[in-house]
């Protein structure tokens, strides 16, 4: 078989969100590929919708229940262990894709001889296929047989996994399964999917569609989910030693760690959270230091963090306190000076 997409699925049944998805998946132009779709124990009728599927495309659609829900790693996990693809994808269930999306990539990847391909997603808010905000996912400077320059550029912007398909034997032969029960899975087994691969493809084009609302992970801020984030971080470098780049990627993983674990988790987390407490921020800032004593000396820390992060950020390795009140009367100011200019 030629291609297997796997399709966690949590609670999508509404405004015909699945729908659009699965219908955008069995319309493909790839020939011989199956569709994995796994209900991860939704409540609502998301799981009846995959079955209607699999009663309509009994050849290709597998409509699976997970009896436990493992959220979207752990779906991802049982769609592996069951596809028969040479060519592994990956789609989110309220997102959607060009028709010859699939067909293309792994023309690309086949032609060139590599084992992972990619293309550009745009950003939408309607069911259509209109293109969006265009979103580059990748840099040509990454195309090719994968030096040491080529994997350090991939850790620092590697992009989402979804808009890739990656040989199935390189994920099976390096045991790339996803950890289960958080968030974030992804973040956590990014840089092992693109540095083990040995030659990457990019088509410099959109053809993922990516819907934006509220609902989304992105969109829902909780504090279970700054810990989630910051496990993946943890997951990230365990990772890297796991499969032995640690040591030669160090500052590229140390910056990526930082920008996951702490400078996204610390101010989405005191701007998302209505209660924030001062023991998770401090020890949020004590790890930090901990894991990577001079985390603020990282080149790409100090050419790629902006001069106010920088500053919040050090407040905060001084003084947790002082940081989270500084924080709340600029963020309060903020919305006072907005209120006045509207």
């Amino acid at each position: 078989m030629k291609l297997s997409i796997i399709v966690p699925v949590y609670n999508m049944a509404a405004d015909g969100k699945l729908e659009y998805c699965l219908d955008s998946l069995v319309n493909q132009t790839v020939e011989d590929y199956e569709i994995i779709a796994v209900d991860d124990c939704s409540t609502d009728n998301s799981f009846e919708i995959l079955k209607h599927y699999e009663e309509r495309f009994p050849d290709k659609f597998h409509a699976v229940h997970s009896e436990v829900n493992k959220h979207q790693g752990g779906a991802k996990n049982i769609g592996l262990k069951m596809a028969q693809g040479d060519w592994i994808g990956f789609i989110d269930s309220d997102d959607w894709i060009t028709s010859d999306m699939y067909q293309r990539l792994i023309e690309r990847a086949e032609s060139a001889g590599a084992d992972m391909a990619g293309c550009d997603y745009c950003l939408t808010d309607e069911h259509s296929m209109k293109v969006g905000q265009i979103v580059p996912n990748n840099k040509k400077s990454q195309s090719g047989i994968l030096d040491k320059e080529k994997r350090a550029s991939l850790i620092l912007d590697g992009g989402s996994l979804v808009v890739k398909i990656f040989r199935r034997s390189m994920i099976i032969e390096n045991g790339l399964w996803f950890p289960e029960d958080i968030f974030y899975e992804d973040n956590a087994l990014g840089n092992s999917y693109l540095v083990l691969a040995k030659h990457f493809e990019y088509i410099e084009e959109p053809m993922y569609y990516y819907y934006q609302h509220g609902t989304s992970t992105v969109h829902t801020i909780s504090q279970k989910r700054c810990e989630d984030r910051m496990t993946a971080g943890r997951l990230m470098l365990e990772e890297a030693k796991r499969h032995h780049y640690m040591e030669e990627f160090q500052k590229e993983l140390e910056y990526s760690f930082t920008l996951l674990f702490y400078i996204n988790t610390l101010f989405t987390y005191m701007a998302g959270v209505n209660k924030t407490k001062y023991g998770f921020v401090k020890a949020m800032g004590r790890e930090m230091k901990q894991t990577f004593p001079d985390f603020e000396k990282n080149p790409y820390y100090q050419e790629r963090t902006h001069q106010e992060e920088k500053k919040l950020i050090r407040m905060q390795q001084k003084s947790t306190l002082i940081f989270m009140l500084y924080y709340k009367l600029l963020w309060a100011y903020r919305g006072w000076r907005k209120k006045i200019e509207n």
